[in-house]
């Protein structure tokens, strides 16, 4: 993607359909004047007296406790650097953003026009009592240690600039657990700290509190190594200066354990690299770029332990782990400050989590096959759902231990159980499904490229590395749109009407002819179909031609699934094709069967729609609980269409008693836990959150999710076709560029799946 055209998109990410990336979302009634009356005068005026006779009482009554300021001055803007405080709104907007779908946090953003450390520090104070918690961001040194320093001194709620404490506690982590990998000891190893900002300062003082030596230690700034005869020290330079006599980079690094990065690309040289000691721990996490190339690193030493900044890479330090989860943490038992203990404890406890067996879901999400503790594994992934179970309680008890909690926690687990219902709706699915497409592109067929939308998202999948586009069409409108589009890029374009592919037309037409010549085609009949691009399309596939194909944004389904089913048919042992749909909700993503397919299936067809679509959400990364949906419950109903269902779940209970299924039961009860629990306690979900609905016709399941899409704005992946013998996905008419780019990775999870298993298959011969 050219450097304009990125410009351009991120401008209209930006501004539309409205400015900025945050707002602010009633979370009580206001439809009646009753609610309003309570809402404002004359109703309001009870909790401000209750709040009047204790102060504490606004958590009680008010958003105080979940809401953190994000502030700064933007005078060290990440990459960007004294930008001023207008022009750093949209990087704090983003940081809510993060707040709120990491850890379920609203985030408010506040710039400050002041460089002024008495009248920052003034004005954070006089607007203290709106927040639970402060987070500094973007503020340049030395100034950022003294706001800090007097804001955690004289207010009684949480503290942290990020950009120091983010980073020291996330490389900590990782480092503790290189250092038990190379099997050196904290207190034993040399370490060279490349930088002396607020990150390099605030990382080296944990280092230490973690038992790393102030002998072992050597900085460095841009002038050379940080030495305690150099004149003219800041105050934390001097804490940091070194008795070695020593002047460069290339220096300290001559039998160092450690090198971490916080400076400017390309600093280290391979030969550095080779004069450091066995098994060198090396984090190199200057941004975008690193003080030393990944590839060049692993290269150069075989026995280094390595991570970067970057996300393309294993071993990234990425404070997303740490900050929402830490507030999280602090602002649930009330912390007044956010201390050295809780700090600790977060280190901690992202440490052991990356010793723990991997879920799936991040197995998946990183197209691994199984990540495990190691050299590439030292610290946990931010799509780890296991984070916000993990990291806030250890800050809590920290917290609660070390004194500074006003509202201490007792019930663990139902705190576990209501930080895992914060975790909902944040797209989560989204970006797990576009991360996995991206760790092994394939080459996907757009059916329909001639169509402006679809080539859109045929040129998103491409510059986002999820597929590679074969767009298929006329091959002079697509040319057109491309150019009009600015996708410059080298694309396949096949047009089935040109005369280049009458060879390749000629040649499917004979297979498909072979297929389908006892159902009535001639050969003849085979060539005409081979002219109707998915006819063609799903012969690309079926050939190994392409890997996947999608087809439906102009045509409707039933028109399209047509050519699909006579060329790529079923998988063997699969009676019915059917769908899945994905709707993205605030409780979580919930998968819907069978909403495109199969109009009235009886039992035994239901039972295999459950089954597939069970494999599906494991294919997710989920554990399915599934519902089978009827009008009746448990029996209350005789009528065919209840008993159906009953008889379905019947055969899943005998055939497949490790499902975790049943029904039949109606939508309330079945999305109700707590009413589930009480009227049906016997019920294998009961107790459980249900992520798979079963419908029982094509109507309900179809009605359904396209009321959840367009009443609630629930995003929707699918429909997801399953049971075909290869990965070709079918969209629904007028499907939005989101959508297809959704789509489109779902093909490409499809085919990588399919390439597993075949492997497996051949391992195993």
């Amino acid at each position: 993607m050219s450097k304009e055209k990125t410009r351009r998109e991120a401008l209209v990410y930006h501004a539309k359909p409205q400015p900025g990336k945050i707002k602010i979302v009633p979370t009580k009634p206001y439809a009646t004047q009753r609610d309003l009356g309570l809402a404002y005068s004359p109703g309001v005026a009870e909790p401000c007296l209750e709040i009047a006779k204790d102060k504490d009482n606004v958590y009680k009554y008010t958003a105080k406790g979940n809401i953190v300021a994000v502030i700064s001055n933007g005078t060290a803007v990440l990459g960007l650097g004294n930008i001023g405080p207008e022009a750093s709104k949209p990087v704090m907007e983003g940081k809510c953003l993060l707040f709120k779908i990491f850890a379920d946090i609203d985030g408010i953003d506040i710039e400050l026009d002041t460089t002024d450390v008495d009248k920052f520090v003034e004005t954070v104070k006089a607007i203290a009592p709106t927040f639970g918690g402060i987070n500094l961001e973007d503020i340049k040194a030395p100034e950022a240690f003294e706001i800090e320093r007097r804001l955690k001194e004289e207010l009684d709620i949480p503290v942290m600039h990020d950009d120091q404490h983010g980073t020291a506690i996330i490389s900590a982590a990782a480092l503790l657990n290189a250092l038990e990998l190379s099997e050196k000891k904290i207190e034993e190893v040399r370490i060279v700290i490349s930088g002396a900002g607020a990150a390099a300062v605030s990382c080296t003082r944990l280092y230490k509190a973690f038992g790393a030596l102030g002998e072992n230690i050597v900085m460095l700034d841009s002038k050379g190594v940080i030495r305690s005869d150099r004149e003219s020290l800041s105050v934390e330079k001097q804490e940091f200066a070194s008795d070695r006599k020593i002047d460069t980079l290339e220096e300290a690094m001559v039998d160092a354990d450690v090198f971490i990065g916080l400076s400017v690309q390309d600093i280290v040289t391979p030969e550095m690299l080779l004069s450091m000691a066995d098994n060198p721990i090396v984090f190199a996490m200057a941004n975008p770029n690193p003080e030393i190339d990944y590839n060049l690193a692993i290269a150069t030493r075989k026995d280094i332990i390595m991570a970067t900044g970057r996300s393309d890479h294993p071993n990234q330090v990425n404070n997303v782990l740490g900050f929402p989860f830490i507030f999280r943490g602090a602002l649930d038992v009330r912390a007044t400050k956010i201390n050295e203990a809780m700090k600790m404890a977060a280190v901690k406890a992202l440490a052991d989590l990356a010793k723990e067996l991997v879920p799936e879901q991040v197995n998946i999400a990183y197209g691994q096959t199984r990540l495990a503790f190691g050299k590439e594994y030292i610290i946990p992934k931010p799509f780890d759902p296991r984070l916000i179970t993990e990291v806030p309680p250890a800050v809590a008890k920290a917290a609660i231990e070390s004194g500074v909690a006003k509202m201490p926690i007792t019930d663990w687990e139902k705190y576990r159980e209501e930080l895992l219902q914060r975790s909902g709706n944040d797209n989560k699915v989204v970006r797990l499904l576009h991360d996995r497409a991206k760790t092994n592109p394939k080459r996907v067929v757009f059916a329909e490229a001639d169509q402006l939308d679809v080539l859109k998202a045929a040129q998103i999948v491409y510059e986002e590395g999820i597929a590679e586009p074969i767009l298929l069409g006329n091959k002079e409108i697509i040319t057109e749109l491309k150019n009009e589009l600015e996708f410059d890029a080298d694309i396949q374009i096949i047009d089935p009407h040109g005369e280049e592919t009458l060879a390749k037309r000629n040649h499917y037409a004979e297979k498909f002819f072979q297929n389908r010549q006892r159902k009535g085609v001639s050969l003849y009949g085979a060539r005409i179909k081979m002219r109707e691009r998915n006819y063609f399309g799903s012969m690309m596939v079926l050939e190994g031609d392409a890997d996947g194909m999608i087809s439906g944004y102009s045509r409707a389904y039933p028109t399209v699934v047509k050519p699909v089913f006579e060329v790529i048919g079923r998988s063997s042992k699969v009676k019915k094709v059917s769908t899945v749909n994905i709707m993205i909700t605030e409780r979580g993503p919930l998968f819907l069967a069978d909403t495109s397919i199969n109009i009235d299936p009886n039992a035994e067809e239901l039972a295999e729609i459950a089954k597939m679509t069970s494999r599906v959400v494991a294919t997710f990364g989920f554990n399915p609980v599934m519902a089978m949906l009827s009008y009746a419950n448990f029996g209350s109903s005789s009528h065919a269409d209840a008993t159906k269902v009953k008889d379905a779940v019947k055969m899943l209970h005998q055939e497949n008693p490790e499902l975790v299924v049943d029904g039949e039961i109606q939508i309330d009860f079945a999305l109700n836990k707590e009413l589930h629990q009480s009227k049906f306690p016997f019920s294998k979900i009961a107790g459980k959150n249900v992520n798979a609905l079963i419908f029982p016709n094509l109507e309900s399941a179809n009605i359904t999710y396209k009321l959840l899409k367009e009443l609630n704005k629930s995003d929707s992946i699918g429909p997801i076709m399953v049971g075909l013998r290869r990965p070709v996905h079918i969209l629904q008419l007028g499907a939005s560029v989101a959508e297809m780019v959704n789509m489109t990775a779902v093909v490409v999870c499809d085919a990588q799946e399919r390439e597993k298993r075949k492997e497996a298959k051949a391992n195993e011969k």
